[in-house]
């Protein structure tokens, strides 16, 4: 007896989108999916940057999945999770559309909870009516009075940051060099007619939009990681404009007590507890320090600047880039004295004598703390009980771009490429059209089509053929 075959998996579904994206605003399912008003023609949908605001606190119930699920690339129990590649794919559909326009890219403010605005279109948008990323809401303007954020996007009632100041995302008064030239000196200048015209369209270029729109970069943005020995790293992204202080303790910083803990705009980041270390002895060791870490270290921005103030008892011993030049020798923060940790104008311009190739070494950005103990000396960082790494984002960012081929000068190879004329452009659209064939054959299911004249079994309606290379 014949046994049956086992069910291949449903190829894409080729789902509209206006009509299902509508669907679920209405459901109100989805937290923070919603209409800015009751003309039901902008919605809010949360968009969550990964690196800067960690996990999604919703889970799985998010837009993106939802979508996912509905064009047939994710089943539930069968497909590993992508929660990037879900927004990707929405992000992607959203772009294509004619039936949505992004009006509003998100707060420049970085709050905790991030947001796109799209207005539902009717005949579809016009292409002077675009919005490029970071331009200025001219078309929409966000309700003054009866809702600035989302309601299920509120954040809680905490003792938190006060509203950014403008002034801490742009250069510090008095900066010699302004914060735009000096990255528009990072960015190479192609020469025209040669590699400019043939650059990608704005969405596929390979500048990203940040260096671009300096605005964009996540200046607050600061990657820390708590490190006990031998114990997995636990690392978190915090976005405030004033920084943050790192602490152990069960006491919570007030405005009566800005003396012991500092400011209380600041964010407050607690040590992780050491309960899962399991050498008896370096859990009493390290809860030792943990013991006098009550008022904690300090991190304050100030500009582009990143400073350290040591509030607590235990011992703060660093590295980094405006350490001293002794670096074999213990390197201690001065308590209650303001150190000055990483500049970012500083960085800026070693990185842009690094692209000139007029040094050798990419600038440094990463910090180093080590709690109770010297540092640097000839014992491994490894060894330490405990130790803190901090990350200026923007500086990772930016030497990122530069590492693998956005590190090329724009003239250290020169392509002969000639301009294209009317033959090359057809052979563009041909390509273009047999590309977008090629992927409908793919979305759609294989069912038998009816012959059509003048074309042999096995050829589509796009045969291509092979050519010889001479």
């Amino acid at each position: 007896m014949n046994q049956p075959a086992p069910a291949a998996l449903p190829p894409p579904r080729r789902v509209r989108l206006k009509p299902w994206l509508v669907a679920q605003v209405n459901s109100c399912q989805y937290p923070g999916l919603q209409w800015v008003n009751g003309e039901k023609k902008c919605f809010y949908i949360p968009w969550r940057h990964a690196t800067r605001h960690g996990p999604s606190q919703d889970g799985d119930n998010t837009i993106f999945k939802a979508w996912a699920k509905e064009t047939g690339k994710y089943t539930e129990g069968v497909d590993e999770a992508d929660p990037a590649k879900w927004k990707a794919n929405l992000r992607c559909a959203l772009n294509k559309s004619r039936d949505f326009r992004l009006i509003y890219d998100g707060p420049r403010d970085m709050p905790p909870q991030p947001y796109k605005i799209y207005e539902v279109c009717s005949n579809g948008p016009t292409p002077a009516e675009a919005v490029q990323p970071g331009a200025p809401m001219a078309p929409y303007s966000l309700p003054k009075e009866d809702v600035k954020w989302p309601p299920t996007l509120q954040p809680p009632v905490v003792l938190g940051p006060p509203a950014p100041d403008p002034s801490l995302l742009g250069p510090a008064p008095g900066n010699p060099a302004d914060f735009g030239e000096l990255l528009s000196e990072v960015l190479p200048s192609p020469q025209p007619g040669t590699l400019a015209a043939s650059l990608p369209p704005t969405g596929e270029q390979l500048l990203p939009d940040l260096l671009i729109s300096p605005h964009m970069l996540p200046l607050t943005d600061l990657e820390i990681k708590f490190q006990y020995r031998g114990r997995p790293p636990r690392a978190l992204t915090i976005s405030n404009p004033h920084g943050c202080r790192l602490f152990y303790s069960q006491l919570e910083a007030t405005q009566e007590q800005v003396e012991l803990f500092g400011p209380v705009s600041l964010e407050q980041v607690r040590f992780p507890s050491p309960e899962d270390i399991p050498s008896d002895k370096q859990r009493f060791y390290t809860n030792q320090l943990l013991d006098v870490l009550d008022r904690g270290l300090i991190l304050q921005l100030q500009g582009q600047d990143l400073y350290a103030i040591r509030l607590c008892q235990c011992k703060v011993f660093w590295s980094g880039p405006c350490a001293s030049a002794h670096g074999s020798h213990p390197n201690p923060i001065q308590r209650e004295v303001k150190t000055k940790l990483f500049s970012l104008e500083h960085f800026l311009n070693e990185l842009i004598l690094f692209q000139k190739g007029q040094t050798n070494t990419p600038p440094p950005f990463e910090i180093f703390f080590c709690f109770g103990e010297e540092w640097p000396d000839r014992k491994p960082r490894e060894k330490k009980l405990i130790t803190v790494q901090v990350v200026p984002v923007a500086a990772r960012l930016l030497l990122e771009m530069f590492s693998g081929e956005l590190s090329w000068s724009a003239d250290s190879i020169r392509l002969q490429i000639s301009n294209p004329d009317l033959k090359d452009r057809m052979v563009e659209q041909f390509k273009e059209l047999h590309h977008i064939w090629q992927s409908q054959q793919q979305l759609q299911p294989v069912a038998q089509a009816p012959p059509v004249a003048g074309l042999s079994a096995g050829q589509g309606p796009w045969p291509m053929h092979p050519v010889g290379m001479q």
